[in-house]
């Protein structure tokens, strides 16, 4: 059987680790400005392990003092009396006062006036699910990190059907008495119904569907919480006037002529994927981002630009990867934004990315009436190293020298901070 566990309300309940008084309180936590990446002065940096697909490997240490309610206004409160952030987490106790993940944090405190209000330290919560990953693997034959706060692990062979309910009971148990992390666990015979059964049953529940009663199970359940159907899936099944899962499976024969999507819809809704339990994935892309404070100061985006592809290059190194794609994205004050990647198959170093950054986002900045707050950039599409196609004998000669001086760089940046070599730029 294979189970899916799923820590609630994650980011809260990590503060909780540390900070008891936030327990049974209304609790978000929320992200700001990142104002160590972008300050001239060197900040200590932690490559941490893959925690899932989604989240970053590089972050900045900051000092922790236990929890005080004033604490948030120093970081979300500017100068003029303005409150910034965004609600990245919120626990339970917020249900009522209808927040949610993407509120703006000048909302949230209006419709709770007894908020207690957390800065994020994603450093911490990724160590921490690190630990908690170290220690499921001693109990899980094989485990396998789906993002930061859930896991699925296969018990075949190791635990019989009918001790599934003791054995995830009494892992749920030593979880919060090792880690004080509330979790919650499902099982079943497939994977995304095991996933399924872990939301069907929140906070800190526990559900095993057996693969007879899978059909029952899911039927009466709306389209949207099936992970994996998103927005587009979504909107094309309404409008055949399917809103339940059962009738999904009922339109089956229609949803197989979709082809792989329909199809892979199907089996997995119906327990019948037979998706395994993966404990090694290969990484498809890593990128970086941070939103900040519009400005208008073109020089100032570039140099952020820059300070950006520096990080992102140091991971990029660390990974020891080359990269085929590379995508960029800016966002103005007022909603638009801008977006364009680029296929570029040469031998990475942080030169390269380095111009490819700035050429690219200059490139895409059509609007210089208005002012930026937010830039994003990823790597994809990776080959193995030295199976670069430069075409041209002067680039390949140049990209192995950048290389090799990337790979220098990276080994002093190792052993003194990745701020210890900066472009002239990056100091305003």
């Amino acid at each position: 059987m294979i189970i899916h566990l799923d820590l609630d309300c994650y980011f809260v309940s990590a503060e909780r680790t540390r900070s008891p008084y936030l327990k049974g309180k209304p609790v978000v936590v929320c992200k700001g400005t990142d104002r160590a990446i972008f300050s001239i002065k060197d900040h200590k940096s932690v490559m941490t392990e893959r925690t899932g697909g989604f989240n970053s490997l590089f972050q900045h240490e900051r000092q922790w003092k236990e929890f005080e309610p004033s604490f948030w206004k120093d970081e979300f409160i500017d100068e003029h009396g303005r409150v910034s952030g965004i609600v990245i987490a919120k626990s339970y106790e917020c249900k009522p006062y209808s927040i949610t993940t993407g509120t703006p944090l000048s909302d949230a405190l209006k419709m709770c006036p007894d908020l207690l209000v957390v800065q994020g330290d994603h450093l911490f919560y990724q160590l921490l699910s690190g630990k908690l990953r170290e220690f499921l693997q001693t109990k899980i034959p094989v485990l396998e990190q789906y993002s930061i706060d859930e896991f699925w692990g296969d018990l075949s062979g190791w635990v019989e059907d009918e001790d599934v309910h003791s054995f995830i009971t009494a892992l749920q148990a030593e979880i919060l008495e090792k880690f004080d992390l509330p979790m919650s666990i499902g099982a079943s015979a497939a994977k995304w119904i095991a996933k399924l059964a872990t939301d069907f049953n929140k906070p800190y529940g526990i559900t095993i569907v057996p693969k007879e009663e899978i059909i029952n199970f899911v039927s009466p359940m709306k389209i949207d919480v099936f992970p994996g159907i998103g927005k587009a899936l979504s909107k094309r099944l309404g409008s055949y006037k399917i809103k339940t899962l059962g009738e999904v499976l009922d339109s089956a024969h229609m949803l197989l002529s979709w082809g792989r999507v329909g199809q892979d819809l199907i089996r997995r809704i119906n327990g019948t994927d037979r998706e395994e339990v993966n404990a090694h994935h290969d990484r498809k892309s890593i990128g970086i981002s941070r939103n900040f404070t519009a400005t208008m100061d073109r020089n100032e985006i570039k140099r952020r630009v820059i300070i950006l592809s520096r990080h992102l290059s140091h991971t990029i190194l660390k990974l020891a990867v080359s990269p085929t794609t590379y995508s960029f994205t800016l966002k103005y004050n007022g909603g638009a934004s801008s977006s364009l990647s680029t296929t570029i198959d040469r031998a990475f170093s942080e030169t390269l990315m380095r111009t490819i950054a700035v050429e690219t986002i200059t490139k895409i900045d059509n609007l210089p009436q208005y002012g930026i707050h937010s830039l994003s950039m990823s790597a994809s599409n990776f080959t193995s190293l030295g199976k670069t196609k430069t075409f041209s004998l002067f680039d390949r000669e140049k990209d192995e020298k950048s290389r090799a001086l990337s790979e220098q760089v990276t080994k002093l940046r190792d052993k003194y901070g990745v701020d210890i070599l900066r472009c002239a730029i990056e100091k305003g």
